[in-house]
C-alpha cells in the first residue's frame, strides 16, 4: 500500500512540475482553535480566555503551495504549519489535498476540498493535571511526542482578492467534534511558466 501512495504522489508531482496552469503559495498566521465540547484540558490553556477551552487563541504560521490541474476549478494543495499548540507546546500538522473552486463571484471565492493530514504535538503527559484518556492523540503517556493521522482532514478557505498578484485569505477546517481551527493570511499568485517556444 505504501508503495502504490509514494508512486501516486511521483507521478502527481510530475504532471504538476509540467503544468501550465496557475500557482501560488499562501502565508497564514495560525491562528484560533475552537473545541465545540469545550476540553476537559482547559486548565493547561494560557491563551483561554472563556476558562472552558471553547476558543484557544494559537501563535504560529502555516505555507501553502497550490497548483490548479483544471484551470479555475480544481486544485493539488500541500500545507506545513508549526505553531504553539493550546497549551503553549510545539505543534505542527503536514497536510496534502485537492481543493474545488466552490464559488467565484467578482473579487469573492470559496474553495473546499480534502486530503490525508498528519497531526503532531510534544506529548502533553508530562504537563501536571494532563487528562490522557479524553485526548483527540492517545498514544502512550511515555512517548516524546504524540501524533495522529487523519484521512479525511478538510478545509474551507474564503478569498478576497486585492490585486491581480495578493488575495487576503481565510482558512477554517471543521475538525467537529474535536478541533476547529481558523487562520488568516495572504494568498500570492506566482507568475506563469513562458508558454512561448523559440523558434
Amino acid at each position: 500500500m505504501k508503495k502504490w501512495t509514494l508512486l501516486a504522489f511521483l507521478v502527481l508531482g510530475s504532471f504538476l512540475a509540467q503544468a501550465q496552469y496557475k500557482r501560488n503559495l499562501n502565508f497564514k498566521y495560525f491562528g484560533l482553535t475552537l473545541h465545540p465540547k469545550g476540553d476537559d484540558n482547559a486548565e493547561l490553556m494560557p491563551l483561554n480566555p472563556d476558562g472552558k477551552g471553547y476558543l484557544v487563541l494559537n501563535v504560529g504560521a502555516s505555507v501553502g503551495y497550490e497548483q490548479f490541474i483544471i484551470p479555475d476549478k480544481l486544485s493539488f494543495k500541500a500545507i506545513q504549519a508549526l505553531y504553539a499548540d493550546c497549551a503553549m507546546q510545539f505543534a505542527g500538522f503536514t497536510h496534502l489535498g485537492l481543493r474545488a473552486v466552490v464559488f467565484q463571484i467578482g473579487r469573492h471565492s470559496l474553495n473546499g476540498g480534502m486530503g490525508p493530514t498528519l497531526v503532531y504535538r510534544r506529548n502533553w503527559s508530562d504537563l501536571p493535571g494532563y487528562n490522557f484518556s479524553t485526548s483527540f492523540f492517545g498514544g502512550d503517556p511515555n512517548d516524546k511526542w504524540q501524533y495522529k493521522m487523519v484521512w479525511y482532514a478538510g478545509e474551507f478557505e474564503y478569498n478576497y482578492r486585492l490585486s491581480d498578484r495578493a488575495d487576503f485569505s481565510t482558512s477554517f477546517v471543521p475538525g467537529y467534534p474535536n478541533i476547529m481551527t481558523l487562520s488568516f493570511g495572504v494568498r500570492y499568485w506566482l507568475k506563469e511558466k513562458d508558454k512561448t517556444i523559440a523558434p
